[in-house]
């Protein structure tokens, strides 16, 4: 199976990069010098909004940009912020939804990154509800997003809620929709399975940890962010994404769970997001990410 390597913007956009981003045609630049093969594209400001892409040709502008620098678009990752899917009008959901659909759909991205927004402990005495609530906003929005010819995806991790392994199973379930799968972050992955990250209530722990999470999700990983966890939280929020190497990750292991549960997809990003160094271990990351897939 031919492997395609992509990083996300978002790393260069957010935390210690706020104040001051990297522009969106300067990372584009310097992944096709070290050849990347694509970039997941942050869909919050100043990168990939839609705000900044208002129009067909804008957004042909800008596919045209990457393809010029030897680059896809695998995916594209936007502000649900306003939206939290357990808590706000399901048709407030799908007017968000539906415009960044229509970006992914005029870029020709194939996948769109959704989460629960909410955080952790929100779900207590309303689990049932909200688990309903929010699989059937996205088994209608995974329709939509099949209509368009877009795979919608999952992300679950220690800073939003339902992400005990048990809730990440529950709620895959009950969306029960072929278009819609999981995204599998390392990182987060591991910190879920193995730490109890941000767990309300009683923890829960898997024995195997990432690779046990990544069986149980057979047939349900529709895309992989690859970074290495340290078994800390950033801020007490959400996963620690340490360079590769500098963590406790077995990385043959993990893609290796990984393909032994379905994924056959191209793609795999790396995810940056929130390291103070981002951009100046880029290039290290791709190395890494490079020999990592020659050698499975």
């Amino acid at each position: 199976m031919t492997k395609k390597l992509a990083i996300g913007s978002w790393a260069y956009t957010f935390g210690p990069y706020e104040a001051h981003p990297v522009p969106l045609d300067e990372v584009v630049r310097r992944l096709g010098e070290l050849q990347f093969d694509g970039v997941e594209l942050n869909g919050f400001a100043p990168h990939a909004d839609p705000e900044l892409y208002p129009t067909k040709a804008s957004r042909r502008q800008l596919v045209d940009f990457l393809a010029a620098n030897g680059l896809e678009a695998c995916g594209y990752a936007p502000d649900f912020g306003s939206v939290p899917p357990a808590l706000a009008p399901a048709e407030e959901y799908e007017r968000v939804f539906r415009r960044y659909l229509d970006f992914c759909a005029d870029c020709g991205i194939p996948k769109l990154r959704v989460d629960t927004v909410s955080q952790p402990g929100a779900e207590v005495g309303h689990e049932e509800e909200y688990v309903e609530r929010v699989a059937r906003i996205w088994r209608r929005c995974a329709q939509l997003a099949h209509d368009a010819g877009v795979l919608l995806v999952w992300e679950f991790e220690p800073g939003f809620m339902l992400n005990k392994p048990s809730q990440v199973l529950r709620l895959v379930a009950q969306v029960d929709h072929p278009n819609f799968q999981v995204l599998f972050d390392s990182c987060h992955a591991h910190l879920c399975a193995t730490q109890a990250a941000r767990h309300p209530g009683q923890p829960e722990y898997l024995k195997g940890g990432e690779l046990e999470f990544a069986r149980l999700l057979a047939g349900k990983i529709g895309h992989v962010h690859l970074i290495d966890s340290d078994n800390t939280l950033h801020d007490n929020m959400t996963s620690t994404h340490a360079p590769f190497g500098t963590g406790v990750l077995d990385f043959p292991a993990v893609v290796s769970a990984i393909l032994a549960a379905g994924y056959t997809d191209p793609w795999w990003t790396v995810d940056l997001c929130f390291w103070p160094q981002a951009w100046e271990v880029t290039a290290a990351a791709k190395e890494f990410v490079t020999k990592l897939l020659e050698n499975l």
